[in-house]
């Protein structure tokens, strides 16, 4: 019996279980499952850009590499750089014959363990004939003695060969070449989806995928999953439309959704979350207080008591002792609740939904604005609905990464009356901008205004556990200054560091790095 991992080659398509275009989310929880053949593994991400540059794991226990787009987090690109680890075969051939035990001796710097395929084995026996490949010089600086590298591409897949340089002549017959002396065996190997990597690379992170983001999509059995989301509408109102892959869209309506309406569309959720923790419940107005009109807003145009539920946690705490018996009403009211209210976690879809009774709805989107009927109201419903949703960003760096798989969505142009659609790569100043306008003139004052914008400061970690409540720390003063602060710097090096930013129907959170990491509707 083989000491090897064995998996099988599969162009165009994937490594064994590895599927191009496969999400990021999917392929880390398949690897972590499996420690015993997959001991280590290495993120690579830009800090400053991570929703823009690609995302590379490395694995090199096992010989491969995988490249990810940034923007949707899919699989692009599969690299092969130590045939030496993995026993690879394509249709049942091996690509190189391994020692019978592995080697425990570390490979040379730049150098394999085990070299690839010769050029023979891969055109008569692995792959057959093929078109001319692409020959490229080794760089002008490089030792005398560095080879060139010919890239020899089949559809969905390309070997690479070094060939000495000297050797090289365009018009001779590249099979002459690749079969002389003056080649060796293939360095490397890459899958992707294309005619070629001429064709391939050139938009290779951006090019549409063929095969789902789920792994159990791309599957035996894929009849009973429900259908990927493939990017949420932000409609205004409390509506949000869930463009899916094959699927016609699904809506889901604040207020009016009902569970058994999201078990039908979007299948059981991974995971059933129930808010029994309140302990920010002292940022809620008490009943006796009045709250603001509908048409302008005092110091902060997210309703208080949706910070608390955004996250799927929370907590409960009263201390006005001027309130007692209010707070005594209040504090049975929500413990009579608190066996109803849930999340329902898709991980899967990217997203979480707050289930519990209707309350009234935020104030719509100016543009979607009813000026003869400014204060409705939801009608009381005696039955439990979607009432939020948290469509989580999954951003590299950021404390819940990989919890989820990354979600996408747009507020378009037409919703918000905005000069451009906003969406999940847009960063925070951007969106803040453009929502600032639109909202400008609802406002009671310039104060009102400038305390409407006012962050409030989260810490993650301080939590016993990953899905802990929200912690306040400071202001906004020292918000902005822990904004400005580098990576490096101690006070703003905890990856729980974010900030939460409110307006009506909306909240963001947002990463050091301008990323929003979780955007809640209400």
């Amino acid at each position: 019996m083989s000491k090897y991992h064995s998996l099988q080659i599969h162009p165009g398509r994937g490594l064994g279980f590895l599927v191009l275009g496969a999400s990021l989310h999917d392929v880390l929880t398949k690897l972590k499952a499996q420690p015993h053949l997959y001991p280590k593994f290495d993120i690579s991400y830009s800090g400053t850009q991570p929703l823009v540059a690609p995302i590379i794991l490395n694995l090199p226990r096992n010989g491969f590499r995988l490249r990810f787009d940034g923007p949707d987090q899919r699989l692009r690109l599969i690299e092969i750089l130590d045939f030496g680890k993995t026993q690879l075969s394509y249709k049942n051939i091996d690509l190189v014959k391994l020692p019978e035990e592995p080697t425990t001796a570390p490979a040379s710097a730049g150098f394999p363990s085990q070299s690839g395929p010769a050029f023979r084995h891969v055109y008569n026996r692995l792959m057959g004939p093929t078109f001319p490949g692409e020959y490229m010089p080794p760089n002008e600086a490089a030792e005398p003695q560095t080879p060139g590298m010919y890239v020899l591409s089949y559809p969905g897949i390309a070997f690479t060969f070094p060939l000495q340089h000297s050797a090289w002549s365009s018009s001779a017959n590249f099979v002459s070449l690749l079969s002389s002396s003056a080649a060796a065996p293939a360095k490397s190997l890459a899958i992707f989806n294309g005619a070629s990597w001429h064709e391939a690379r050139q938009d290779l992170l951006t090019r549409p995928c063929l095969h789902p983001r789920s792994l159990a999509l791309s599957t035996k059995g894929k009849e009973h999953q429900p259908d990927e989301v493939e990017l949420v509408n932000v409609c205004g109102s409390g509506v949000l439309e869930l463009i899916r892959r094959s699927s016609a869209p699904f809506r889901i309506v604040l207020g009016e959704t009902t569970p058994q309406d999201l078990v039908a569309e979007l299948g059981p959720p991974d995971g059933i979350y129930p808010k029994n923790d309140d302990r920010l419940s002292i940022h809620k107005p008490r009943r006796r207080e009045q709250r603001p009109s509908h048409g302008s807003y005092g110091a902060s145009p997210a309703r208080s008591e949706d910070l608390l539920d955004a996250d799927p946690s929370s907590g409960h705490t009263t201390t006005d002792d001027s309130d007692v018996d209010d707070d005594a009403d209040q504090r049975d009211d929500d413990q009579g609740q608190s066996t109803t209210k849930c999340f329902y976690n898709y991980f899967h879809h990217g997203f979480d939904v707050f289930i519990s009774y209707p309350s009234n709805p935020s104030l719509p989107l100016p543009p979607a604005r009813d000026p003869s009927n400014p204060s409705a109201t939801t009608k009381a419903i005696e039955r439990l609905v979607a009432t939020k949703v948290l469509l989580h960003g999954n951003v590299p760096g950021s404390y819940p990464f990989n919890r989820h798989r990354r979600s996408r969505w747009m507020i378009g142009r037409e919703t918000t009356g905005a000069s451009v659609d906003l969406h999940s790569e847009t960063s925070f100043d951007q969106i803040s901008d453009q929502l600032r306008k639109v909202w400008k003139g609802n406002y009671a004052s310039d104060e009102a205004e400038r305390a409407a914008q006012q962050a409030i400061v989260l810490d993650r970690d301080w939590g016993d556990s990953p899905s802990s409540s929200y912690e306040v720390l400071k202001g906004w003063d020292d918000c902005e200054q822990r904004r400005k602060m580098g990576s490096g710097s101690p006070e703003g090096s905890g990856l729980g560091k974010t900030q939460i930013f409110g307006f009506p129907g909306m909240l963001f959170e947002v990463l050091k790095n301008d990323a929003v990491s979780c955007l809640t509707i209400y």
